[in-house]
């Protein structure tokens, strides 16, 4: 390809970047040379949607370093996580660029980069879209840079559409301040998971005359294969077995936390360091996270087993497969992970491991962001428009959960009825009015997505045309490289989980210790308390049986949970050993066990109770039992202690709690205020301490 598009000079800045980033030889792509031509003009707006590996940084690249030698001012990339931005960074200086990054790693960094930044020492900066909405960071940087700015990029940018499979609403706010900052400044967009629809959202969003170029979605390089009828536990055994067959490096994505976590203990558990591997999740601090990328990079890892954190934009060219235990809730998001693999090899494999029980990730994600009036009321009643008030006080005085806040206010501020302030939130006056007609739209689309998730686990067709098509690819058609093409697995690929490797497993994650960290503090709202709970009110670190949708318990869960019957002993005994491995940490032994069919299942709790007191020849004692047990989880943390607070009445409580340690066993629970809330109840009617065990920990 040649770059004819570009005036003389501009192609030969564009000839040396590209061949600093790509080698001897490079040349741009027609659309990349299309693409870095219009950003060359004012007030450009330009959506690039290509496959992954296609070179869409490149672009930005380019565009920088031609605007930056014409005497433009800085780069800004709006990006979605940390592992790219890094990535960027390093691309960045291979193009002969000087870049950096503000985010929650390089705090001691921050006051270096923003000096040398107005100073115009930084040809790029790149920042997450949460960093951009930050008042602070829009107080010492984006004011400084109002008028300055050589170039805006949005990277991921199906993040800014609410259609979209990672809607993110402090990407849906870049635009709002684009248009502050200065209007003329060419913004590039760009992303390889759009459909028409998110593609069209997103190019509104940026201008009507947006220049949208969009290539074929096909990835020679995958192989993408299906293994179905596997159970969840089957799924882990056969990681566990297969995963040393597999050709180089490459990433597990799990749909949880806990997920990455015991599949990564159980590949740990059978190979030990011949089959190397870590769990990767959101949950980890930035550090970690940067040495697992590096060492997944360098191949002193097989594999990492991640959740989606591990996901836009982890650049590792040579990555030789993508397993998926479980299907993301999206054939989009579905595209975006297994792009990952084969970006500079030949062949790569894209495995997915699929599960009935998928289903319940797929209907709590197509209502995850949507927002529900009657908290958006509770909220929106907390804030007034003078005193600006922290998210924590806002969940304390509305009795919504901090995820669920935290989400409502980037939503509510994309409305215009909130705004973020240094000190807090405020209201500004804008009424809301919840759009039954969008929002139904958004809900139907993803439930669509699901729909298109099961036809791909069932292999009614070309599994890359499926893919293609559902990006609403022109270009789509059967590849002849799939598990649906050639009608059989590839060899690597084959074989059912050993009954070993199945025993092997189920041994070790029940064996694994899950804590119950006591809650922190009151909730506040209708339960009429806030503030930290006090320590004479608090139980102990306690411990769950079962963790979320644990496979190992899956079998055992659904019936236990069926009706209310006396438990298995398999139950029993698993408690007991659960106990036995506890003692150790106990500040006392416990004296009396005391059963609260939280879930309302008393016949079920009450028999482990008995079970674990007979074991262990300890007092029984028994919690009133409601007369019927609310949904409780379409309750506010508020209403639900609330609700436990007026069951356990002070002169409900059972005598033989006085003075003495006190083992609280509970069916189950998602919040944990039925244990929070009985604790101090015990607690104040004389018990010593409390140490409460859980059934099941649900999701």
């Amino acid at each position: 390809m040649t770059t004819t598009a570009l005036a003389d000079s501009r192609a030969q800045t564009a000839h040396r970047v590209i061949e600093a980033m790509a080698g001897a030889g490079a040349r741009l792509r027609d659309d990349q040379e299309t693409a870095v031509a219009a950003l060359c003009e004012p007030a450009a707006r330009v959506l690039v949607v290509q496959a992954t590996g296609w070179g869409k940084s490149a672009v930005y690249w380019v565009a920088t370093a031609i605007r930056r030698s014409e005497g433009a001012g800085p780069t800004l990339v709006v990006s979605p996580l940390l592992s790219l931005m890094r990535d960027q960074v390093a691309a960045a200086g291979r193009a002969g660029l000087t870049a950096a990054t503000l985010n929650s790693s390089n705090f001691d960094d921050w006051s270096a980069i923003e000096d040398g930044l107005l100073a115009g020492d930084i040809d790029v900066l790149l920042v997450s879209p949460e960093r951009l909405a930050n008042p602070g960071f829009g107080r010492r940087v984006l004011d400084g840079l109002a008028g300055r700015l050589g170039l805006v990029v949005i990277d991921e940018a199906h993040a800014v559409s609410d259609w979209g499979h990672d809607f993110r609403p402090d990407y849906r706010r870049v635009s709002d301040v684009l248009q502050r900052l200065n209007p003329d400044t060419p913004v590039l967009a760009t992303t390889a998971t759009a459909n028409a629809r998110v593609t069209d959202d997103v190019a509104h969003q940026l201008g009507d005359a947006t220049l949208v170029l969009r290539g074929q979605l096909a990835r020679a390089s995958l192989e993408l294969s299906v293994v179905d009828r596997l159970t969840p536990l089957d799924r882990y055994a056969w990681v566990v077995d297969h995963l040393p067959r597999l050709p180089g490096s490459g990433i597990v994505y799990t749909l949880t936390v806990a997920d990455a976590e015991r599949l990564a203990a159980a590949v740990t558990e059978v190979h030990g360091r011949d089959v190397p591997v870590a769990a990767y999740t959101g949950q980890l601090e930035a550090d970690a996270r940067h040495e697992l990328e590096d060492a997944l990079r360098d191949n002193r890892l097989k594999a990492l087993i991640a959740t989606s954190a591990l996901g836009m934009g982890y650049d590792k060219p040579d990555l030789g497969f993508v397993v998926h235990v479980g299907a993301p809730p999206s054939p989009v998001s579905y595209y975006q992970q297994v792009g990952r693999a084969g970006r500079a090899i030949e062949h790569a494999h894209a495995v997915l491991l699929p599960s009935d029980a998928d289903a319940g990730v797929w209907d709590y994600f197509a209502r995850a962001t949507i927002p529900v009036p009657e908290q958006v009321d509770k909220v929106l009643a907390v804030l007034s428009a003078d005193e600006p008030v922290s998210v924590a006080a806002v969940e304390a005085q509305s009795g919504v959960r901090r995820g669920r806040v935290e989400l409502m206010l980037k939503q509510l501020a994309v409305d215009g009825v909130v705004d973020r302030l240094e000190g807090g939130w405020v209201a500004t006056g804008t009424p809301w009015v919840y759009d039954h007609e969008h929002y139904d739209g958004v809900v139907a689309v993803r439930r669509r997505e699901a729909d298109i998730m099961r036809a791909y686990t069932r292999g009614e067709r070309c599994l890359m045309e499926l893919l293609q098509s559902s990006l609403d690819d022109p270009h789509a058609e059967p590849c002849g490289r799939c598990s649906v093409c050639r009608g059989a697995l590839p060899d690597a690929l084959d074989g059912a989980p050993s009954v070993e490797t199945l025993k092997a497993v189920t041994d070790l994650l029940r064996r694994q210790v899950h804590l119950l960290e006591p809650r922190k503090m009151w909730p506040g709202g209708a339960f009429g308390t806030r503030g930290r709970i006090a320590p004479e009110d608090g139980h102990e670190v306690g411990r769950t049986l079962v963790h979320a949708d644990a496979p190992e318990w899956r079998e055992t869960v659904a019936s236990l949970f069926k009706i209310d019957a006396p438990a298995p002993d398999e139950v029993g005994e698993a408690c007991v050993r659960l106990l036995a491995g506890w003692k150790d940490s106990w500040s006392q032994r416990p004296e009396v066990v005391v059963d609260l069919p939280a879930f309302g299942f008393p016949t079920m709790t009450a028999s482990v109770a008995d079970h674990v007191a007979a074991r262990g020849r300890l007092d029984r004692a028994s919690l009133p039992v409601p007369a019927r047990v609310p949904d409780l989880r379409a309750m506010s943390s508020a209403d639900e202690a609330a609700f436990w607070r007026d069951t356990l009445t002070p002169d409900s409580l059972p005598p033989e709690v006085a003075d003495r340690c006190v083992l609280l066993v509970v069916d189950a629970t998602s919040s944990l205020w039925p244990i929070t809330v009985a604790a101090a109840a015990l607690r104040r009617a004389g018990a010593s301490a409390v140490l409460p065990m859980l059934l099941h920990r649900r999701p």
